[in-house]
């Protein structure tokens, strides 16, 4: 359960691709959340690893009183300008989890998207249980994309990507969405996992666009590289796919985490 070495600017130059290539959480998803968890509007979220404010966006739509928190300037920026087109009031803070202090919030619930596996994720969620009211909770939102035939092209993605990817440690050991060990040896000990599962149209654009979305094998990070990585990866999809047209079957999942004792 090593946890990856602290790199504020791990996402520089991914926030354009993140935005627009990466799966946003249904509203149903985020509603069963702030259902299960009894949230009512004017209550207060964190979006903590906000990115391009994805969740700190959809939990404002709903209501809720949001502060986002991302280390990363470009996705603060583009998650502002999101926020600012769809009309809602949201608390930027640039800001990780390692800024986490006992005065901050108190939160009704802290949201993660796709970024709790990048943090010290046993101080995190100690810190966490110093800022989350008694009757609040943690939810750690991803998605996952289940062996199915369809999702053949995924599988080709991760290939292309590992012959390119910068070594990440403790990334590529696996398991790193696997959170209950975690979350048993917190406070946040009942666990409740809700899901949505779509099935969608996808380009070739998008495909490629998702990879450059990646830390691993994020533009800077490929550097002179990057041509040839897309090249490469076109043309395994044209392979796999000659009309370069790909369905996505994809699951959004949240595991929400509170103490023991609630009834819900």
């Amino acid at each position: 359960m090593t946890s990856l070495p602290y790199e504020p600017r791990r996402f520089a130059g991914t926030a354009a691709f993140y935005e627009r290539y990466r799966l946003d959480y249904p509203t149903r998803l985020l509603t069963r959340v702030a259902d299960l968890l009894a949230l009512k509007p004017g209550d207060a979220v964190l979006d903590l690893g906000c990115g391009t404010g994805m969740l700190g966006i959809g939990f404002a739509k709903l209501g809720m009183a949001v502060t986002a928190m991302d280390p990363e300037p470009e996705m603060l920026a583009a998650a502002k300008a999101a926020a600012e087109a769809a009309a809602v009031t949201v608390h930027f803070v640039q800001a990780s989890s390692h800024d986490l202090a006992p005065g901050m919030g108190p939160f009704r619930m802290v949201a993660m998207g796709r970024s709790f596996h990048w943090m010290d994720r046993a101080a995190t969620l100690d810190r966490l249980d110093r800022i989350v009211t008694v009757e609040g909770g943690v939810a750690l939102f991803h998605d996952t994309h289940p062996p199915v035939e369809e999702n053949g092209w995924f599988k080709i993605v991760r290939e292309v990507q590992d012959k390119f990817a910068r070594p990440q440690g403790s990334e590529r050991q696996g398991g790193h969405r696997r959170y209950e060990p975690f979350l048993f040896a917190s406070a946040f000990t009942q666990i409740d996992t809700l899901s949505v599962t779509i099935r969608r149209t996808l380009a070739m654009e998008e495909i490629v666009g998702r990879a450059l979305s990646m830390s691993r094998c994020a533009p800077q990070k490929l550097g002179a590289d990057r041509v040839v990585f897309e090249t490469r990866l076109a043309a395994a999809l044209r392979e796999w796919s000659p009309d370069g047209t790909f369905t996505e079957v994809a699951e959004l999942v949240a595991v929400l985490a509170r103490r023991p004792g609630h009834k819900a």
